[in-house]
């Protein structure tokens, strides 16, 4: 599927179901596909930050992206991050994904060795010149240790290859900054990575959100969306309130890092659509918070 420009709405980024050490669920990927489509998902971004990437092999990396693309039929763009330590597996990734019928790719920084910002630049315009498909840049300096900065970020708008930024980094002050930048490329989308922020974001100038919480409650994600696009202030404060309701109570479960992708698998898997077994070195939580997952998902009115 062509990608729109710019890119709008709810794009979840999808766990990786997995029923083991090496192995996809599949019959759970196929239930989380339909789950966000019917939901009314405006798009579907594989192997992000929520997917697990960078612990997966990739040989089931690419078996991801065929299966994905296979459920989705064309319905929704899909996006495929293609972050690596190596150069040469980020493009391979990209033209596999490219033969697949993926919509776009997303990169983060390579995450171990931390590049300056020359460096950094250089990287990217490198890769452009090896993309096969659109690419957005991934802001997410609390994992990569580095940032895009908005020097780099006008640099960009000259690399017709790059179509917009999803931005993590949880500075609203960077945000803003990218939507002053992005006036000058108005097919250019600018997305936000938490939910927290997402009403907020849209509603002064951004292009939506890639929000973890979407894989529960997709249609919940998608109205607060459209309220926030359509500048309806107190329908988008009303729901706002819920998605902040829904992630104060499923991403408190725990005591470390990994508590939100904890979190999110086990009430995808209480709901029934697919395994919550997590890649290592995580592990899936234990009875005690599967139970606390149970309940805060009953008071959200998600099972009963």
């Amino acid at each position: 599927m062509s990608l729109p420009q710019p890119l709008r709405g709810i794009i979840p980024p999808l766990v990786t179901p997995l029923s083991g050490r090496d192995t996809l669920d599949i019959a759970g990927l196929e239930r989380l596909v339909e789950h966000l489509i019917t939901g009314g998902v405006h798009g579907l971004f594989i192997l992000g930050t929520t997917g697990e990437a960078p612990s997966l092999s990739y040989r089931l990396r690419r078996e991801l992206i065929e299966r994905t693309c296979q459920l989705v039929k064309g319905r929704v763009p899909v996006l495929v991050g293609i972050t690596d330590t190596a150069f040469v597996e980020s493009v391979n990734l990209a033209r596999y994904s490219a033969e697949k019928g993926v919509s776009a790719v997303v990169t983060a920084p390579p995450y171990y060795f931390p590049a300056a910002p020359p460096e950094l630049q250089q990287y990217i315009e490198d890769l452009v010149a090896e993309m096969p498909l659109p690419m957005f840049l991934y802001n997410m300096p609390g994992l990569t240790k580095v940032s895009f900065d908005i020097e780099l970020v006008r640099r960009a708008l000259d690399m017709p290859g790059i179509c917009g930024v999803k931005d993590s980094s949880c500075d609203m002050i960077y945000f803003h900054r990218l939507i002053e930048v992005a006036r000058q490329r108005p097919e250019w989308s600018i997305l936000v990575g938490p939910e927290e922020l997402t009403a907020e974001a849209v509603l002064l100038g951004g292009h939506g959100g890639i929000n973890g919480g979407a894989n529960l409650h997709p249609s919940l994600y998608v109205k607060m969306y459209e309220a926030a696009a359509a500048q309806d202030l107190p329908l988008t404060r009303q729901l706002h309130a819920e998605v902040m309701r829904l992630a104060g109570s499923i991403y408190t479960v725990g005591r470390h890092k990994s508590a939100i992708i904890k979190g999110i698998k086990c009430g995808l898997s209480l709901l029934g659509i697919c395994d919550d077994q997590m890649a290592e070195p995580f592990q899936r939580f234990r009875e005690p918070e599967r139970e606390m997952i149970r309940e805060r998902l009953s008071a959200l009115g998600l099972i009963h």
